[in-house]
């Protein structure tokens, strides 16, 4: 008998093709197509202009009184005295102090300033070749497109570097070694004075951190890397709003870079400045300094000796004139600082110090045991 065929699924299978891909209307050119896209990567890669909240940046803290003025021919004595005291108090507060009769001649200090004027009269193209770097820790400061709005001065750091002075030799060579020389007569003697004040203020610290070498006493830091100058050249007939964007971009750059330096003390030459600003972690102040007066700021170096009894802080001058000034800071670092904590060690045993003493005891009187019971 013949067997009829199975009947069909009600429902059977649908195999349906997938459905056909988009095809370009052909309206655009591809020119046209590719500048509409590469003008939408570009708006979608653009950062936006954020304005933060206030409690997001330090606040100003208000001051009654200017820093105080140190004279410094009266640490020539015995380096304690009462202005220097209250110069203790105060950069444990504020991190800055003034100082006055330095004996650093303002002739000096107009030289090199005037000196410092060629050096950033130097080619955007020339720059390039000394520019700074994580390898090279000297020259210009790099600004790019995007900051050039919010920068409001030149930077130039020099220092007694080899490599520096091959460099800018090769673009400035007449006007790099006048200024050159200019600018390491004006730090020997700057130098001079940062190791004065900094031995007073170490012999007035809780701390007593004293200056010198010695095989018995434990040595701190060693920096090889010795004074940094960092030059600074002022844009002129600046608008408040300029001013104002510029400030709260360098407090930025303070909170996340902080110094790039480290240092001991930094001594900032500023005359004409307008108003300068003292940048911590916990805010900013501002004051009028004194004229003819180095600005003393206190650096991380100096904070970790002192067991952050003075606090690490950056200082920057203000300036509002109608003339481009140049405004110098010299960041010093001593070759070397020791303490005399060598000296209460000294007089501290040891937990395995008094183990290895309790065992030699142990010995001893086993071995005393030992010849009484057999003689």
């Amino acid at each position: 008998m013949a067997t009829s065929p199975e009947p069909i699924s009600e429902n059977p299978v649908d195999f349906r093709a997938p459905p056909p891909s988009p095809v370009a209307s052909g309206r655009l050119s591809s020119i046209a197509n590719d500048e509409v896209l590469t003008e939408f990567l570009e708006h979608s890669l653009q950062v936006p202009d954020l304005i933060l909240p206030d409690k997001f940046f330090p606040k100003q803290i208000s001051i009654q009184n200017n820093p105080p003025t140190i004279d410094f021919a009266a640490l020539n004595s015995d380096g304690c005295d009462a202005s220097l005291c209250k110069a203790v108090e105060s950069i444990a507060r504020n991190g800055c102090f003034q100082l006055v009769n330095h004996g650093i001649s303002s002739e000096l200090v107009g030289s090199a300033q005037a000196a410092a004027t060629g050096i950033f009269s130097v080619s955007p193209e020339k720059r390039a070749e000394v520019t700074r770097s994580p390898e090279k820790p000297y020259g210009f400061e790099e600004v790019h497109a995007e900051e050039a709005d919010n920068v409001l001065s030149e930077e130039f750091v020099w220092c007694r570097d080899q490599g520096l002075k091959l460099a800018m030799d090769g673009i400035a060579p007449v006007g790099y070694s006048n200024f050159s020389e200019k600018l390491e007569t004006l730090m020997t003697n700057i130098e001079k004075v940062c190791e004065k004040i900094l031995l007073s203020l170490l012999i007035n610290s809780q701390e007593k951190i004293i200056h010198g070498e010695s095989k018995n006493d434990e040595m701190v830091q060693r920096k090889e890397v010795g004074t940094v100058c960092c030059l600074y050249k002022h844009s002129q007939n600046v608008l408040q709003d300029e001013w104002d964007r510029s400030l709260r971009y360098d407090v930025i750059k303070m909170l996340i870079r902080g110094t790039d330096y480290s240092h001991a003390l930094c001594f900032h030459i500023c005359d004409g400045s307008s108003e300068f600003h003292v940048y911590s972690k916990k805010g900013w102040v501002s004051f009028i300094p004194v004229q003819n007066a180095l600005i003393v700021t206190t650096g991380d170096q100096i904070q970790a000796w002192s067991g952050s009894q003075y606090k690490h802080v950056i200082g920057r001058p203000i300036f509002k004139g109608e003339e481009e000034c140049i405004s110098m800071a010299f960041l010093y670092s001593p070759p070397s600082f020791i303490t005399n904590s060598q000296s209460s060690k000294e007089n501290t045993i040891s937990l395995g110090q008094q183990v290895i003493v309790a065992i030699l005891l142990t010995l001893f009187y086993q071995f005393s045991v030992y010849l009484s019971s057999h003689f």
